[in-house]
């Protein structure tokens, strides 16, 4: 969808935006609704890199969807909280999907724009109910973007590189918990249009961990060092990979009629840290630092790249932390794009 459209339209439905010059023309596009990075823009192309729900295509469709009641995904890049069991089943030992709520303290919860230098910050301050241990946990989760340097810029492969579009940012999340005493950890998701290609760089094999739905050996491909899952799938699926294998690197491919899109995530990765979240029937299979998620059902028709920060919480001896991730997103022709995903993720083909 392009820039001025989905501003247009979030505006009509009562949604006001804030954009963030992040250098080089390219924009990114706040929605303090929800706590999102909804939109982001190159200098070239005003089309944005990210899924955005059907719904805020129109005006009258957009009014209707926040007006719903259901869980309000407009898309983006998200921050939510782990583990999920604890936060999203709160009727856990129960795992019927019917259950699964998206608890909106969370999301869209209530985030506030405090404006502090060039950063525009969006804070959101709630409680929330662990769902095995009854505890109440008071929150709050920051977050603001800055802008990024290509990562490719000194590489002769950028040269080669011909009307290849380039747009980024920084992302800054941090996590505090006033009150309360169990751990949780922050968790960033990227929401992107369906029916690429996932290539998430490993340090060695790894198998990924299945954690719903049933993925057909022909889209999943596990390599010396990568995994790559072809995501066009009906349905909902999820893997996860663990800390010891993951690099802190992934990104994601997908073509449109004229371009090809890569996406990449570069976030820190440290094995040592407490990575909570864990299969939904398997609660004590922790280490997962990396997750993927296929979509095409009721929710929408997109693909997420998730990746979680270690937790925080009383037993780990920290309340606060702060997450530095980055964004790197390319558009181009596929043998150049596919040149750029070799060299920042290790996988070519």
């Amino acid at each position: 969808m392009k820039y001025e459209e989905l501003v247009s339209v979030l505006e009509a439905a009562g949604k006001p935006t804030r954009t963030v010059d992040v250098g080089g023309g390219s924009r990114v596009l706040l929605l303090p609704h929800g706590g999102r990075v909804l939109g982001l823009f190159s200098a070239r192309d005003d089309e944005n890199f990210y899924w955005t729900h059907e719904a805020l295509s129109r005006p009258d469709t957009a009014k209707a969807f926040y007006a719903s009641g259901d869980w309000e995904n407009s898309g983006g890049d998200r921050t939510w909280l782990a583990p999920e069991v604890d936060i999203f089943f709160p009727r856990y030992p129960d795992l019927d999907m019917s259950g699964y709520f998206q608890p909106r303290q969370l999301d869209p919860g209530r985030y506030e724009v405090e404006q502090i230098g060039r950063n525009a910050i969006l804070r959101n301050r709630f409680s929330l109910t662990m769902s095995r241990s009854k505890t109440e946990m008071e929150l709050e989760i920051a977050k603001w973007v800055q802008p990024t340097a290509n990562p490719l810029r000194y590489e002769k492969c950028w040269r080669r590189a011909a009307n290849v579009d380039f747009s980024g940012y920084e992302q800054h999340t941090s996590l505090e918990i006033p009150g309360g005493n169990e751990n949780v950890g922050l968790w960033n998701l990227i929401q992107m249009p369906h029916g690429g290609e996932l290539i998430v760089a490993t340090c060695t094999r790894t198998e990924p961990k299945v954690y719903f739905g049933a993925i057909a050996d022909r889209d999943l491909s596990v390599q010396d060092h990568a995994i790559r899952w072809h995501m066009r799938a009906q349905g909902e699926q999820k893997i996860g990979i663990r800390a010891a294998a993951t690099t802190g690197r992934a990104g994601y491919i997908y073509r449109s009629a004229q371009t090809t899109t890569l996406i990449v995530r570069n976030f820190v990765v440290n094995p040592a840290g407490e990575y909570i979240d864990v299969p939904w029937a398997e609660p004590d299979d922790f280490g997962y630092s990396v997750q993927a998620c296929n979509v095409a059902s009721r929710l929408g028709s997109f693909s997420e790249l998730e990746y979680h920060v270690p937790a925080i919480g009383e037993s780990t001896g920290t309340m606060r932390c702060e997450d530095i991730s980055q964004v790197w997103a390319f558009r181009g022709r596929e043998e150049a794009i596919r040149e750029i995903a070799a060299i920042l993720l290790g996988s070519a083909t």
